[in-house]
């Protein structure tokens, strides 16, 4: 059995080989069939136009050859970095913000330690590439400038992609445009989101939610790591690689449907809890098994289980929470 997977992660002591070679015995069997169904619609090229057929391709996985190409066009990265030729060498070799980059190197080790490709020892070591995105991406960016969590994003990026200039533009897509707000200092748009999920749990999953209010448990207790991280470290690789697929396309609405897949499919469990620890704990094994192993399963459910969700209900929610969590102050 391998130890290390094909990202560079190591598996865990307790890493259950046997029900994830069964589960990827029967993807690959869909990946296969993925890949030849998205070379048909590539043809070779380098481009795709967003209709309802890619959204579905892009529902169903991107396979792994193509994803940073359609992660780069369907989020506009591919676009800015074109019109912006040699900006991310110039950020790199222009002044630099001593406070910036001192916070940055500080997280470097802290930056997922279980992978052998960001280890000092590795030949090459992604912990630099990952300090050159992150730096540049600082100084691009100055009102939000470093905020942990950003680290993550970046190091997942830079191992899809292989390529430390669509890292940067990849990083720019999803901070400076897919997630409203999440990674500035205040972080309004990450709050607000979590007060947003609390009022979709009301809508869809009541008994969870007044489980949640009757312990006096904040939803930012057990959901701020899947907002910050995008479910980095929380989920399988895998299925958080299907899920940014369907983030660069629809945005930032998928946060909520796996949000919520994962609470609803789970309500029963969840409910069995009596008091605030162990709800925590239940929010924590939720996101185990074989459940999120089967990211093809998975994704479908996502599509299925909240039942509607339009970005005009979420966005009269953020107005709401928003003002709540500004009063809040």
């Amino acid at each position: 059995f391998c130890r290390v997977d094909p990202y560079g992660f190591e598996r865990p002591e307790d890493f259950d080989y046997a029900s994830y070679e069964a589960f990827f015995s029967r993807y690959l069997v869909v990946l296969t069939r993925r890949a030849i169904k998205w070379s048909k619609l590539l043809k070779g090229k380098n481009s795709i136009q967003k209709s309802l057929k890619v959204k579905r391709y892009i529902r169903k996985g991107i396979p792994n050859e193509h994803r940073a190409l359609i992660w780069m066009i369907v989020s506009g990265a591919q676009t800015n970095m074109e019109q912006n030729p040699g900006y991310y060498h110039r950020l790199l070799e222009g002044e630099k913000n001593d406070k910036l980059v001192e916070a940055i190197k500080t997280d470097m080790n802290r930056t997922f330690p279980d992978n052998v490709k960001f280890r000092k020892t590795a030949d090459p070591c992604l912990q630099h590439t990952l300090y050159n995105v992150l730096v540049a991406y600082g100084h691009h960016n100055k009102a939000v400038g470093y905020c942990q969590g950003m680290n993550f994003i970046a190091g997942y990026l830079i191992l899809i992609t292989k390529n430390e200039e669509e890292s940067f533009w990849l990083l720019d897509a999803l901070i400076g445009r897919i997630l409203p707000d999440y990674y500035s200092p205040a972080m309004l748009g990450l709050k607000t989101d979590q007060e947003v999920l609390g009022e979709l749990v009301k809508m869809k999953v009541p008994a969870v939610a007044e489980l949640m209010e009757r312990h006096g448990v904040m939803w930012t207790l057990v959901v701020s790591r899947w907002f910050i991280c995008l479910f980095i470290d929380i989920l399988p690789v895998e299925t958080v690689l299907r899920i940014w697929d369907c983030l660069f396309y629809e945005g930032s609405k998928i946060i909520f449907r796996v949000a919520l897949t994962l609470i609803k499919q789970h309500q029963a469990f969840i409910l069995e809890a009596t008091n605030f620890p162990d709800i925590c704990d239940k929010f924590k094994e939720i996101t185990k098994g074989a459940f999120v192993t089967e990211c093809h399963t998975f994704m479908q459910k996502i599509f299925t289980d909240p039942g509607s969700l339009s970005m005009a209900t979420i966005n009269k929610l953020r107005e709401t929470c928003r003002e709540k969590v500004l009063s809040q102050g």
